[in-house]
């Protein structure tokens, strides 16, 4: 079992369809779950899954996942397309996780999958996860 860091398949098959806002204040809810090394994530994940989730005894974390804010709508510089999410944490966490799962929970298709590159974990202490900078090198979503 592995985690794999990519943007979905299915995800790229929706933008082209016109299937996915990615706007500030766009209508669908996007979050982020995280997941224990045990999960298989990968370009081939088309949905949230509860399989392998992080759990929620005693972690402060809630099934589902932290509900994402969009901090870059998307736009483009040179011939990049871009756009990106806030940070998100979780307090006072008993948390390790190997990887994340972004998705659109409204439709409850997946977006992107995040590796860690290992366990990570935080006790009785804050969890984040933090997005690269906005632009159009480094952004979370980024289609050239």
């Amino acid at each position: 079992m592995a985690i794999t860091q990519a943007m979905c398949d299915s995800f790229k098959v929706q933008i082209l369809a016109g299937q996915q806002n990615l706007t500030s204040g766009a209508t669908p809810v996007y979050k982020i779950a995280l997941y224990t090394s045990s999960a298989t994530l990968s370009n081939a994940t088309t949905a949230y899954t509860t399989l392998n989730e992080q759990t929620s005894s005693s972690s402060n974390y809630t099934a589902g996942g932290n509900t994402l804010t969009i901090s870059q709508s998307p736009t483009s510089t040179g011939n990049v397309a871009f756009m990106s999410f806030a940070n998100s944490s979780w307090t006072n966490a008993n948390i390790t996780a190997n990887g994340a799962l972004i998705y659109n929970s409204t439709a409850n298709t997946a977006v992107a999958v995040l590796a860690f590159g290992g366990d990570k974990t935080a006790t009785n202490g804050t969890f984040s996860v933090i997005f690269p900078t906005a632009d159009s090198t480094s952004a979370i979503i980024r289609i050239a």
